[in-house]
């Protein structure tokens, strides 16, 4: 066992020397077998080492997590994902700053043609995604159980009709600071996912009401985590005496509200 240990630091010691030396080495990192080129990934991606000239060497067809969130990537990179069938979660989240690259019409689409065993899709900020790309995520990743689209300020109803419509795994939905409505919120509950939505994140749309609370209070019998802090029209009175009259005293986890 030490033995074991001693061999994965070092290996470990290798991967991040073969990082900060990257341009020097790119050509030798194709050949790499699937689970160094694993590691290798993993140790670029918390460093935010993976850009749109390397990662074509850098991923292999076995790939099944892709966090990019700290990367400065663009649709680009994105084309590469095509290759990558087995893909089961992507992390394009943006925690910091809008991130403006990466676009429905470039990639989104065509990584949603491609992986079809897509589980999570985080997209969060995410600035110039527009229905097209989600409509393309509904359709073609059936089995979606998690999708951020948190900030993507283009995402309407048409979305989340979308979702509700296809996407029968659905557990997790964040469309905070988006142009949804009342309407999109109902189609989403509404549909065959609705038995097994857990979480729904909503804070800062302006267009909802108390209706959009009600609804998914009323369809969604699983939900524990509901936010919809910063909406203005929702109103605090009416959102307490529906979580009273519709959910039991231990059920929510966390709930979130506004008072305006």
């Amino acid at each position: 066992f030490p033995e074991v240990k001693l061999q994965s630091q070092e290996l470990k010691l290798c991967l991040w020397c073969f990082m900060k030396n990257i341009s020097r080495y790119i050509t030798d990192i194709k050949p790499l077998p699937p689970n160094i080129k694993d590691r290798l990934i993993k140790i670029m991606s918390m460093q935010g080492r993976i850009t749109d000239s390397n990662i074509s060497e850098i991923l292999h067809p076995e790939v099944q997590t892709l966090d990019l969130q700290s990367c400065d990537i663009s649709d680009t990179a994105l084309l590469h994902l095509c290759n990558c069938r087995k893909l089961k979660k992507l992390n394009l989240n943006s925690s910091k700053e809008d991130r403006i690259s990466i676009t429905s019409e470039g990639r989104i689409k065509a990584v949603a043609s491609s992986c079809l065993y897509l589980h999570e899709a985080f997209l969060k900020r995410c600035c110039n995604l527009t229905d097209d790309g989600v409509l393309a995520l509904a359709l073609n990743c059936r089995l979606l159980k998690v999708i951020d689209l948190g900030g993507c300020f283009g995402i309407t109803d048409v979305s989340l009709h979308a979702l509700g419509k296809n996407c029968l795994f659905l557990q997790c939905v964040d469309f905070s600071a988006t142009q949804v409505s009342d309407n999109g919120v109902i189609a989403l509950v509404s549909g065959p996912c609705s038995k097994k939505l857990e979480q729904i994140h909503m804070g800062y749309c302006v267009n909802l009401t108390d209706e959009a609370v009600e609804a998914v209070l009323t369809c969604c019998p699983q939900i524990c985590i509901l936010l919809f802090h910063g909406c203005p029209l929702i109103t605090v009175d009416h959102s307490r005496e529906v979580l009273e009259q519709l959910v039991g005293p231990n059920k929510l986890k966390q709930v979130t509200w506004t008072v305006y």
